[in-house]
């Protein structure tokens, strides 16, 4: 694991930490560093050394200039900010390194560098056959282990806190998030599709979703070790990452589109075209947090007042003023609704018996299962890839002409 890996992993299990200590939990406070630190032990890495150091730093520092934030008091919208913000730089500083890490190898310098193993996150096909192969064979993928833990991850997430990745992890909702505000500067106005219009477009996710599970479940049993050990899978993050640095004119094109769509609406990529959206919505169905609305506090019954706040604050569109427990797979538990709302008790993120979470609850959350189980699978053995420099070099002159 690489330093900025570990920094980014141990920042942020600590900070899981912190906040549950300034939350009154002081058990569970201590039983995160305990869990941590037996996983450091086991993993005797020195870069999780170095990492744990720079967190306790960092949080150290926030705790003196920042309290409010390093407690996880602010309102609901500042947590999830500052949560959102630190995934998605994590995954930008990773993927620098990876491009450095690449330069630097085709330069007759590697060695340098080492690969950033995170990277794999992005490969949910290799991450799904990663996991079958496990489930039905019995055979663990050596060159992109990742991929698994990290979708695994992601998909504990969602039956954990819905789909809270999404509004608190993503980078790219970040950076759509970004694109929309800019645009707005400039040009007002959303172009949201009609109602008739907007569902069947909402079903493209979907469409390619399918086509995902296809991928991964439509390969023979027999097939997966070949394809486990093929040139394919050995390179297909180089692959992925050549589709953005150096597309073609039809991917080109592709980001394009996806770019303006970002800018045009907002979350409008996560809304129609993102598969790994699409799954996280039909996982999110098993959770059993869900953002529920009380009717006796809520101004509408209370008082008899029109009130819809939660729902225009929704960047999903949903009409949470209309509904009692919100089961959209669109939910992003983003909280957006929640700290809109003008009465506290009226509107929350709880279970059916009305245990609620608050903002700082689903940083926890959130914090502990993205970092935690990477973590374990690090310890455990299960995380680095074994694809060697030499082998990189040797196949990324035929990436062009290496098929599956």
């Amino acid at each position: 694991m690489t330093v900025v890996e570990s920094i980014s992993l141990m920042l942020g299990l600590l900070y899981a930490a912190s906040l549950l200590y300034f939350s009154g939990k002081k058990w569970g406070a201590g039983l995160t560093v305990a869990l941590t630190g037996a996983a450091v032990v086991a993993a005797s890495a020195w870069p999780l050394l170095v990492g744990a150091a720079v967190a306790i730093a960092v949080l150290v520092g926030m705790k003196r200039w920042q309290p409010q934030l390093a407690q996880g008091e602010g309102r609901e919208n500042q947590i999830r900010e500052l949560v959102h913000h630190f995934f998605s730089l994590s995954i930008l500083i990773v993927g620098m390194q990876y491009v450095l890490y690449h330069a630097l190898l085709l330069n007759d310098m590697g060695g340098s560098l080492i690969r950033p193993d995170v990277v794999d996150a992005f490969l949910p096909i290799a991450g799904g056959i990663g996991i079958r192969s496990i489930l039905t064979i019995n055979v663990w993928d050596s060159h992109h282990p990742a991929a698994a833990v990290m979708l695994l991850t992601v998909v504990v997430s969602a039956i954990v806190c819905k789909r809270a990745f999404c509004g608190w992890a993503c980078p790219l909702s970040l950076a759509g998030t970004y694109l929309y505000k800019l645009r707005k500067r400039f040009i007002a106005g959303d172009a949201v599709p009609p109602k008739w219009l907007d569902w069947p477009l909402r079903m493209l996710k979907y469409l390619l979703l399918i086509a995902l599970v296809y991928i991964v479940f439509g390969m023979p049993a027999e097939s997966l070790p070949y394809y486990l050990n093929g040139n394919y899978h050995k390179v297909a993050d180089v692959k992925m990452g050549m589709f953005f640095l150096n597309p073609s004119l039809i991917a080109a094109i592709i980001i394009g589109i996806i770019l303006v769509m970002a800018a045009w609406q907002q979350h409008a990529f996560c809304r129609y075209l993102c598969p790994y959206g699409a799954g996280l919505g039909l996982v999110s169905f098993l959770s059993p947090l869900k953002i529920r609305r009380d009717s006796k506090s809520c101004l509408i019954e209370s008082r008899g007042m029109k009130c819809d706040k939660c729902s225009r604050a929704c960047p999903a569109r949903i009409q949470v003023h209309q509904q009692i427990s919100i089961r959209s797979d669109e939910c992003q538990a983003c909280m957006r609704c929640v700290s809109a709302c003008p009465k506290s008790a009226a509107l929350g993120f709880s279970t059916r018996n009305n245990w609620r979470v608050s903002a700082r609850g689903i940083a926890i959350i959130m914090l502990v299962v993205m970092f935690g189980i990477p973590l374990a699978a690090y310890a455990g053995g299960y995380w680095h890839s074994d694809v060697t420099d030499a082998i990189r070099l040797q196949l990324i002159p035929y990436l062009n002409s290496i098929g599956h």
